[in-house]
C-alpha cells in the first residue's frame, strides 16, 4: 500500500480484492445487524447507515 500524488492510496490487485471483499462483506454485515435491530430505529438506521458506508468505502481507492 502507498500513497500515490493527490493523497490517493494505490494497492495491488489482489490486495485491492480482499480489501474489498471484507468492506462489502462488513457492510451487509451491518446492514443486517440495523435491520435486526429494528429498521426505523434511530439504532438500526445508525447500523444501516455505517454498512453503506463501509461497503462503499473501496471506491475511493485506485484498482490498478
Amino acid at each position: 500500500m502507498s500513497a500515490a500524488s493527490g493523497g490517493r492510496v494505490t494497492l495491488s490487485t489482489r490486495q485491492y480484492r480482499w480489501l474489498d471483499r471484507t468492506t462489502k462483506l462488513a457492510g451487509v454485515a451491518l446492514i443486517a445487524a440495523g435491520l435486526d435491530a429494528g429498521g426505523g430505529t434511530l439504532a438500526g438506521i445508525a447500523l444501516a447507515a455505517t454498512g453503506v458506508a463501509c461497503g462503499l468505502t473501496t471506491v475511493l481507492i485506485d484498482n490498478p
